[in-house]
């Protein structure tokens, strides 16, 4: 069968949400990745976590961390977060998707329910098709919903999954919905992808910024390839759920242990942040008022969602940014969002005077 999609490409095409990739361009200022805090930029990080490889005789993992790759760079990592964060286990994985698949197929067993963000992210929704337990989604950011959910709700087992901002609309998760999840003593699945390493006291995260200490119930998942700079995930819990996914979680038990320089990487990114909280906190406070003096839009972390409503529209306005100001940015079409937008990260690698006039170049393009 001879091009057996291409009907489905031609669709995709006419309704302006063909993808496509293309080479990093290293002239464009980064205006659409995740990497919050520039640290991906930052060779001494780099040359740290080569030199913490160069001590120990291989440099992969090898195997499984249930046959012999768990190594001592996995376990020191793991240690460190646990400390930083407040939690009594940890597990590191091979990305935020891996992650979210692995911990709700293994925690979402058949008799439970699983109350899900209707924004969360689409690896989580993926993985709600995977486990045995009963789905709902309820209402974006809604502490009333939830509560009214599980009000309604049977199962002797129930876990909430929410994320600390979420990757599209940028807002932070609302204190209410953490209490609300406390109050009927639920299991919390919190996927701090967004907000770790952006929000808080000590850049931690969504329980740091309301400085929240971590329950029994309560179960981090974040990743390393955003605000750290690196490459993979982690898993933080208590010692019996920790005990639990290593047991149950697919990822865990049947894939090759996460790269040992990215682990490294991610470490040694962990320290720089925590050695930096003021000058780091302070940046990120500068870009914030930027783009509310500019744009009016209030946010919660780095994210800047710029509604436009047009995929094609956000392809054009993407380009036009690449000629006048040579910035990427994302632009962001369904299905990912209901309304196509233009993603701006307002990365710290940024500089402010840059940032203003991005901002100011789309308070003049915005398409109601």
């Amino acid at each position: 069968m001879k091009n057996p999609y291409e009907n489905e490409l031609k669709a995709l095409k006419r309704s302006g949400r063909y993808r496509e990739r293309h080479l990093v361009d290293e002239t464009l200022l980064d205006g659409a990745s995740n990497d919050y805090l520039g640290l991906a930029h930052l060779k001494e990080l780099h040359d740290k976590a080569y030199e913490t490889l160069s001590s120990y005789t291989f440099h992969a993992p090898k195997s499984s961390m249930l046959v012999n790759g768990y190594h001592p760079i996995h376990q020191h990592f793991e240690r460190a977060l646990c400390d930083a964060n407040g939690f009594e286990a940890g597990i590191v994985m091979g990305s935020g998707f891996n992650a979210n698949i692995g911990l709700i197929e293994s925690l979402a067993r058949k008799g439970d329910l699983l109350l899900m963000d209707e924004s969360y992210h689409a690896s989580g929704v993926m993985a709600t098709r995977m486990c045995d337990a009963r789905v709902e989604f309820f209402t974006h950011n809604d502490a009333m919903a939830l509560e009214q959910a599980l009000q309604k709700a049977t199962e002797k087992r129930i876990i909430v999954a929410v994320e600390g901002i979420y990757s599209m609309s940028g807002d932070k998760l609302t204190r209410e919905i953490l209490e609300v999840c406390e109050r009927h003593d639920v299991l919390v699945i919190l996927d701090e992808a967004h907000s770790s390493g952006v929000i808080g006291k000590n850049l931690m995260g969504i329980l740091d910024y309301y400085d929240i200490k971590p329950t029994h119930n309560m179960i981090k998942m974040g990743t390393l390839g955003k605000a750290y700079g690196s490459f993979g995930a982690y898993v933080l819990s208590s010692s019996h759920i920790s005990d639990y996914l290593i047991n149950r979680a697919k990822n865990v038990i049947y894939a090759t242990a996460p790269s040992l320089y990215d682990t490294a990487l991610a470490h040694h990114a962990l320290e720089y942040i925590q050695m930096n909280v003021q000058q780091l906190t302070e940046a990120i406070t500068a870009r914030q008022r930027i783009v509310k003096d500019v744009l009016g839009i209030a946010m919660d972390g780095l994210i800047v969602p710029i509604e436009i409503g047009d995929n094609v529209r956000v392809m054009e306005l993407q380009k036009s940014l690449k000629e006048e100001l040579d910035i990427l940015v994302g632009a962001i079409r369904q299905p990912t969002v209901e309304r196509a937008i233009i993603r701006l990260i307002a990365r710290l690698d940024i500089c402010e005077d840059t940032l203003v006039r991005v901002c100011e170049r789309f308070s003049h393009n915005r398409i109601k």
